[in-house]
């Protein structure tokens, strides 16, 4: 984990083998130093909205939400259905990086305004790639609307 002051990525992961391979790709393109990891939905909220355990951590917020659907205490959906409703919060980009390829998820999402959803490679190789250009794309290149 990064300092807590300079996130750029915050990982909601609960799958400590995909999470632990995100962080590899984002490494590869010296991204790293700057995501914090969290295991569940209610805690990426509590990051975000900085409660709970978060409290005292620094009042930035990350360029970059991934967000996997499928986690404990509350899942992906619900997460970026509050994010996109929380004015302070919604312009962050939130990138789904799930295994599910479900329809009705993609829609879903998409229809809460997710910025882009990703289907978790199985072949390792391939995860790394797609993971680190989503990286690379939404934290140094995308241009987000700096907060008042």
């Amino acid at each position: 984990m990064g300092e807590l002051g300079a996130v750029e990525i915050l990982l909601a992961e609960d799958s400590e083998t995909d999470a632990e391979m995100t962080m590899r790709a984002l490494k590869q393109n010296k991204l790293t130093n700057a995501v914090v990891w969290v295991k569940d939905g209610a805690e990426a909220l509590d990051y975000l909205k900085r409660e709970g355990s978060f409290a005292d951590r620094a009042p930035t917020l990350p360029k970059l939400v991934l967000l996997d659907i499928k986690m404990p205490k509350v899942d992906g959906i619900e997460v970026l259905r509050a994010i996109k409703a929380d004015e302070s919060l919604r312009s962050i980009p939130v990138v789904m990086l799930t295994s599910s390829a479900e329809e009705r998820d993609i829609v879903e999402s998409y229809e809460l305004g997710v910025n882009s959803y990703l289907v978790k490679p199985v072949e390792f190789e391939r995860f790394v790639d797609e993971v680190a250009r989503a990286g690379c794309y939404w934290t140094l290149m995308n241009k987000v609307p700096q907060p008042a």
